[in-house]
């Protein structure tokens, strides 16, 4: 490496290097390079190897620092980020000539364990890989999997296209169909998040309700387990593969502003918040299909609300809820709705990119779709020890699901914050809440509707569910204990081993034993064992999360 300062590595990467990835979309362009630079790399550029701590909280070095001055002697410049853990150094382009280069410094905590396990303390061949090809498959990354994951929505469907040739020949930036566009648009007041501008007429301490605010979240339920299921003698966990992608896929979204309409007529087609009742859904007799069956509904959770408890009264619902009342057997009466007329299937392919991703990283890792479902289960045991490396490139994807759809929400960090101060993320045009809404409703909503095809036709009900994992009692160790398989045939439209996004896998099993002792343990009758079932270990109650 030739270069002795961090603004001639800068010219090296984009002059001679030349590294970087093809636009994934035709509108969009060409990714920058990303420089990783190790510990010896940063000691060569006059950078520290680790922050210190009031850099690490500033997520920055001072702008008085050498290199950062260096940079501005060079005509370099930096994002309002400045030079932190995921930098980007950058010349105002010129024409269609971009000169950006982006720096990923694993020592001052860009990789964060939670989603990136012990990438950072690879050697550099090895996280090579691991970046290496999680920028193949995903994308090169563009900072946490989280804000990565955003930035594949809007590198798949860029804001503005060059038009069609006018009659001078030239071409012009125009909006790109399908896209969000490249300006803001307002939210609903019942889709806005506490703390919101559009909520600043409202009285000091004052907590909205369900029939202020749109609250589409994922279950954290449980319940008491009957005297039959105690006599059981495992708690088996299922978890949904990848759900809230499975959530997003063919799902109709709004894409523009929201339009307020009062007593509408539901539209099961049309993307938006509607206010509505639904407390008189009972859950003892619906549709399935075509038919209508009794089930016991003390045992089964609402499927409107996280907690699972009964609505009591009118509250504002996403698309994919109300949807699931009309096709359990009840009628829908709205009396207001925040509705988009503007939509169309925006996360398609983000969810087919990631879903890709994930599938050929499993299959690396042993672990193959349409296998037989013992086979599934054998192949999942074990799978990280395989490739550990692959292993945590499985988990970054997952985690750039999860991640991109809660910064469509992402809310002011810092103690310092405070309402009335500036909210950065609502300048930009992917703050979108309802669009998280209607993704975490569908996903909930697709989880309810394998429960209750499940208890149709087993007469079991769930015991515990925690977002995508859902717990039974059951005699044996394995799901295929209880799980209605025929001759390796799942029942349709109910639970079904796999590795594609919605299928499930194994999350863990338990004694109903266990269960019971640490509920006296913490003295804790409601703890939620769906969030302990796949060690059993069990420290904090406070902490769970």
């Amino acid at each position: 490496m030739p270069a002795k300062s961090l603004p001639a590595l800068v010219e090296w990467t984009l002059q001679e290097a030349r590294l970087g990835q093809p636009r994934l979309s035709g509108p969009g362009k060409d990714a920058d390079p990303l420089l990783v630079l190790t510990e010896a790399a940063l000691e060569r550029y006059g950078l520290p190897v680790a922050l210190t701590e009031e850099e690490r909280l500033a997520g920055r070095l001072p702008e008085g620092h050498k290199v950062i001055k260096q940079l501005a002697r060079a005509d370099w410049k930096l994002t309002k980020r400045g030079l932190g853990p995921w930098a980007r150094i950058y010349r105002p382009a010129t024409g269609s000539e971009r000169a950006c280069v982006q720096l990923c410094i694993p020592s001052w905590h860009a990789l964060d364990s939670r989603h990136w396990g012990n990438a950072a303390q690879l050697p550099p061949a090895d996280l090579a890989r691991v970046l290496g090809v999680y920028a193949s498959r995903v994308m090169t990354p563009r900072g946490s999997t989280a804000v990565t994951g955003l930035e594949l929505m809007t590198v798949l469907h860029p804001p503005t296209r060059a038009s069609e040739p006018g009659a001078d020949g030239r071409r012009h930036s125009e909006h790109n169909p399908g896209s969000l566009g490249k300006d803001p648009v307002d939210c609903a007041p019942c889709e806005a998040p506490d703390g919101h501008p559009i909520l600043a007429n409202l009285p000091r301490f004052h907590v909205r309700g369900p029939a202020e605010k749109l609250f589409e979240e994922a279950y954290d339920w449980v319940r008491p387990m009957t005297d039959a299921e105690c006599t059981l003698r495992h708690l088996v966990g299922l978890d949904v593969n990848m759900a809230f992608a499975a959530g997003a896929n063919g799902l109709i979204v709004g894409l523009g502003a929201p339009t307020h309409v009062t007593n509408p007529v539901f539209d099961p087609k049309l993307p938006g918040s509607w206010l509505v009742d639904l407390s008189h859904v009972d859950l003892s007799r619906v549709k399935v299909g075509k038919e209508w069956v009794e089930l016991d509904g003390d045992l089964l959770p609402s499927p409107f609300t996280p907690k699972g408890e009964r609505p009591e009264g009118l509250a504002w619902y996403a698309t994919p809820t109300v949807a699931y009342a009309v096709e359990l057997g009840y009628e829908v009466r709205p009396l207001e709705a925040y509705v988009r007329y503007d939509n169309g299937r925006y996360l398609d392919g983000w969810y087919q990119r990631l879903r890709d991703a994930y599938l050929a990283t499993m299959a690396d890792l042993g672990v193959h779709a349409d296998m037989a479902p013992t086979d599934f289960l054998a192949a999942m045991d074990g799978y990280k020890s395989r490739d550990p490396q692959l292993a945590i490139v499985a988990a970054a994807i997952k985690a750039t699901v999860k991640g991109g759809l809660g910064k469509l929400r992402e809310r002011p960090r810092g103690e310092g914050w405070r309402p009335g101060q500036p909210w950065r993320a609502l300048s930009r045009p992917t703050w979108r809440p309802d669009i998280r809404a209607a993704v975490i409703s569908r996903t909930r909503i697709n989880l309810h509707r394998k429960i209750v095809k499940h208890a149709a036709f087993t007469g079991q009900y769930p015991v515990a569910i925690l977002s995508d994992c859902v717990v039974y009692a059951a005699d044996g160790t394995s799901p295929l204990d209880f799980l209605p398989y025929r001759e390796d045939k799942p029942l349709p439209g109910g639970f079904k081993l796999g590795i594609n996004p919605g299928l499930v896998k194994h999350e863990g099993t338990q004694t109903v034993l266990w269960g019971e002792e640490v509920r006296e343990r913490f003295n804790a009758p409601e703890l939620n064992l769906a969030r302990y079932i796949k060690d059993g270990t069990v420290t904090d109650v406070d902490n769970g999360e």
